[in-house]
């Protein structure tokens, strides 16, 4: 089956290379913008999120851990209250950006 294939294509037709270059750019261009450029824009999303949270702020991380920032610290971490009286340390890169945004629309849709 390939020794047939291989018959069939014409060796005095060269391939011409401005048509290879038109299409590596083509695929290069359709990679960037359905994979790099959506993650770019979500990571982008995500560092502007972590950066605006404050005190008071109900959050869930990615393991599903719902509770209340307490405070945020200089080491990149911040204090969840997940109870009263009852605190956990996490990282802030741990926070669900969607997750968090889902149940503070529940909370707002509530009311």
């Amino acid at each position: 089956m390939f020794y047939t294939v291989l018959l069939m294509a014409d060796p005095k037709q060269g391939a011409n290379p401005t048509f290879s270059l038109v299409m590596m750019g083509a695929i290069i261009a359709v990679f960037w913008l359905f994979m790099i450029r959506p993650q770019a824009k979500k990571a982008k999303e995500q560092k502007k999120f972590i950066d605006n949270l404050n005190k008071g702020d109900k959050i869930v991380t990615i393991a599903g851990i719902h509770g209340t920032v307490n405070k945020i610290n200089e080491d990149g971490t911040i204090n969840l209250e997940v109870s009263p009286g009852s605190y956990l340390k996490i990282e802030k890169s741990a926070i669900s950006m969607e997750w968090t945004a889902a149940i503070n629309k529940a909370a707002t849709d509530k009311k």
